[in-house]
This record gives C-alpha cells, sequence and structure tokens, in this order.
C-alpha cells in the first residue's frame, strides 16, 4: 500500500454537503448522464477535517480509512451502479454497514474525474505520457470523456518503455501491424511511427473503432477483451492496454489535492493494489 500525503491543518472541518457542492461544481458533475449517482453516495452524519482517497470504494480501502481515523472516502469507483441490486446486502451491505458504523461519508465521481480538462484521469495520464491533448474523441461532446493528443513521432517500443516508467507497469501491446504468414517468414515491414494517440482510461477498450476512424495511430486505455486484439489488427491501430485500476490513479489524488488546497483538510491518497 503507498500513500499520497496532505499536511493536516488544524481544527478546519466542512460538511459533506458543503465539500459535495464544491466537488459538483469543479467537476461540472451535473452535465454527465453517469452510471452511478456523482457525489455524496453515503452520509456518514459528521464533520469532515481528514479524508482518504483511492480509486474504488473497496472494503481494504475503507478499512484503511477507519486506521487513519478518516471522516470521508473520496473515489472514483462508488456504488449504487446502473443494472446491479439495489439491496443493501451481501459485500454491498457489509462495506455500507462499516461506513456508517465509524461515521465516514463516501463521495464518488465517475464520469466527470474521467472527463475533467485539467485533473481528469484522461489529462493527467496524457501528461504523465508526454502527450498533448488536442481534441475529442467523439467531437460532438461538450465535456469529452476520450481524447486524442498528439507527441512526436515515436515507435510501439518507446511508447510502451514510457507508459511503464509512468504507471509502474508494463502494459500489453497490440500491433496495429499483422500479417498472417503460413510459413512463419519473418515480416520484413517498416515499423509505423505513433503520433496521433487516443485516450480514454479504464474500461474504454471499445472506443479503439473511434479512435481509428479520427485517424488515430494508436489508443491507449485501461482494460483489453478478447475481441479487442482482433479490432486493433483489422483496423489497423496499436493498442496498449495499461490496466484499469493503474490509469485512473492520478485523478483522484488531484481532486484530494484540490480540496486539501481550497479547504485546509488532511487528504490522502491509499492505493489498495489491483492487478486489473
Amino acid at each position: 500500500m503507498t500513500a499520497h500525503d496532505t499536511p493536516p491543518s488544524a481544527d478546519m472541518t466542512i460538511t459533506a454537503q458543503a465539500l459535495t457542492e464544491f466537488c459538483d461544481d469543479y467537476l461540472s458533475a451535473s452535465a454527465f448522464k453517469d452510471y452511478a449517482p456523482n457525489g455524496l453516495q453515503v452520509d456518514g452524519g459528521r464533520p469532515i477535517r481528514r479524508i482518504v482517497t483511492g480509486v474504488t470504494a473497496c472494503e481494504a480501502l475503507i478499512d484503511a480509512a477507519i486506521a487513519e481515523d478518516a471522516d470521508a472516502i473520496m473515489v472514483h469507483h462508488g456504488y449504487f451502479w446502473k443494472g446491479e441490486p439495489m439491496t443493501i446486502t451481501g459485500m454491498k451491505g457489509q462495506r455500507i454497514r462499516k461506513l456508517m458504523q465509524h461515521g465516514i461519508s463516501l463521495i464518488g465521481y465517475h464520469l466527470p474525474l474521467d472527463a475533467h480538462p485539467k485533473i481528469g484521469n484522461n489529462a493527467k495520464l496524457a501528461e504523465m505520457l508526454g502527450l498533448t491533448i488536442t481534441e475529442a474523441l467523439y467531437p460532438h461532446e461538450s465535456h469529452p470523456v476520450g481524447n486524442i493528443a498528439t507527441c512526436p513521432p515515436q515507435s510501439a517500443e518507446s511508447l510502451t518503455q514510457t507508459i511503464t516508467q509512468a504507471l509502474g507497469r508494463i502494459p500489453l501491446h497490440i500491433s496495429g501491424h499483422y500479417q498472417y504468414l503460413a510459413d512463419e517468414t519473418a515480416d520484413t515491414a517498416a515499423p509505423k511511427l505513433l503520433k496521433r494517440i487516443g485516450i480514454c482510461t479504464g474500461g474504454a477498450q471499445d472506443m479503439i473503432e473511434q479512435a481509428a476512424a479520427m485517424g488515430c495511430d494508436a489508443y491507449i486505455s485501461g482494460e483489453i477483451s478478447e475481441r479487442t486484439t482482433h479490432s486493433a489488427r483489422e483496423l489497423g491501430i496499436d493498442y496498449f492496454a495499461c490496466g484499469h485500476h493503474a490509469t485512473e490513479r492520478a485523478g483522484i489524488q488531484a481532486l484530494g489535492d484540490i480540496v486539501a488546497q481550497q479547504f485546509g483538510l488532511s487528504v490522502r491518497f491509499i492505493d489498495i493494489d489491483n492487478p486489473a
């Protein structure tokens, strides 16, 4: 478990409602039609002075927040997702019970934290990889969830090294140049240089078709499906699966920093390891 700490300020508190209103406004949360509610999901009922941030509101993060004597948890992946059972039972019931028993509020932001042009997951990942975002992956979106970025021409091997250094894990690279050679003869085609990169963190592997349609040389996301390999090869676009969790750590850390600066609260990012 690793952590990023913002030093506490003495006696500074804020209500869960006021903190959520600030974050709602900063992230333009009302502009998104999302798969889960954004903002305050569980009200712990006490003033907030100490916050733990993390990617997903799993039980391990809740236990860490309890150990930190946190009053609130802020995450990218919260609860009450579209299509999940409405009852507060089983694993979800256990998690929410712990939050309520310890008076911990849960605040979650999904698409608004992906899309924010300054601290969003896409923006922060592009920054970490030395990419410059130039346009939306879907041009009609006023708050783009996916983006297109540019960089100096580079090989797939070079981009792989950059991703590995930035995220601390080796991405799975699927080449967009594929030829079936029944006689196992070596492919002598010159390697393609990548300079126009589609990017959307998390589980956005199926946006690869849109990235190809927008003329991207490569597409970066978090997850990969069986079909993604064939899409990359047949569309002629390189794909980099960098990890859902790994690509979505930076946005919530950046939001925590903004909250700490704005209100003088103690904010600590706790990374619950996830290889997916």
